[in-house]
């Protein structure tokens, strides 16, 4: 049966999936990513379960796997073909592209960026699904988004399209990882709640999830810190929308498990500060932790597709 490789490589595990062309799941797996061992040792065992999953394509499905598709956490640089920050601290552009492949003996592979992997699988098979115009958001330890556009998603010229985490929305504010200071991620993702409500509450443990329960619970100390990210969130969003004009808003990653408590804000929120924009409808994920290894196999679907398409004198040749 012809398939293809999907893996969706995360900070501790790896999730991994074998998908046919019609895009039926066959098999899933998951394994640790192994970072705690070192830069070299994560990338191994990205190459070593991609390998055993074309061995078990081979053996049980009678084919070898058409292409492999990857999505990674990190930066992508899609003109050189690497990503960095993908295999821990110490280790920068790395060509996994090329080390896949050769490792694989030259098989397809499709590189991408793991929040807009995971926008691609929404917006095609997720909540944005039939809308020609959405934005996917992450909300997670960072913040990060999906530009959707007729069924794909924009990278930018440089594979960076999306990074609404770090759209300044308090100038002078925290210091930020990307050497800015007051971006939207510094003051509303989950790990900036977390740390918000660990602080105020007093409780060196507490993170974005009890926020939300005290929350729920009515704690007015919890409902402050809660407001205030959510006024950050509606700020860059706002910004968002100004620009790109999308049709749905898609809210995912672990803080949009707190469901209503954190949408209906929101919303509100948002209707408060638009003038003349179009406010987009505001649905949560729909296919959870899923999503980027099914966005993964989306990636390596379309490049099968592409390969397979009949050649015609107009199209563009390159990439």
């Amino acid at each position: 049966m012809r398939h293809v490789i999907a893996l969706d490589v995360g900070g501790t595990g790896m999730k991994a999936a074998l998908i046919g062309l019609d895009g039926t799941p066959l098999y899933e797996e998951w394994r640790p990513a192994g970072r705690e061992r070192g830069p070299e040792a994560a990338v191994e065992s990205v190459l070593r379960l991609a390998e055993d999953l074309r061995t078990l394509g081979r053996t049980r499905f009678g084919a070898t796997a058409e292409a492999v598709g990857v999505a990674v956490p990190g930066t992508v640089d899609t003109e050189r073909d690497t990503t960095a920050h993908t295999a821990g601290p110490g280790r920068h552009d790395v060509p996994l592209r090329e080390l896949l492949s050769r490792r694989l003996d030259g098989m397809p592979v499709a590189l991408g960026h793991g929040a807009r992997a995971g926008g691609l699988a929404e917006g095609r098979l997720g909540a944005g699904r039939g809308a020609d115009r959405f934005l996917f958001v992450s909300l997670g330890t960072g913040i990060t988004g999906a530009i959707g556009i007729d069924g794909r998603v924009e990278t930018g010229a440089h594979g960076r399209a999306g990074e609404l985490g770090h759209v300044v929305v308090r100038p002078g504010g925290p210091a930020c990882g990307c050497g800015g200071r007051g971006c939207l991620e510094t003051l509303a993702s989950a790990a900036a709640i977390g740390r918000a409500w660990a602080a105020t509450s007093g409780d060196p443990s507490a993170d974005a999830a009890d926020c939300a329960r005290a929350v729920d619970a009515g704690d007015e100390t919890a409902c402050g810190v809660w407001r205030a990210a959510v006024a950050a969130l509606a700020d860059g969003l706002l910004t968002a929308v100004t620009v790109l004009n999308p049709r749905t808003l898609i809210i995912g990653g672990s803080l949009a498990e707190a469901g209503d408590t954190l949408l209906t804000p929101l919303r509100v929120a948002m209707a408060e500060r638009v003038t003349f924009q179009r406010l987009p409808t505001i649905v949560p994920a729909a296919l959870g932790d899923a999503a980027g290894c099914l966005g993964a196999g989306l990636l390596a679907r379309d490049l099968v597709a592409t390969a397979s398409a009949p050649h015609r004198a107009d199209r563009p040749t390159g990439r």
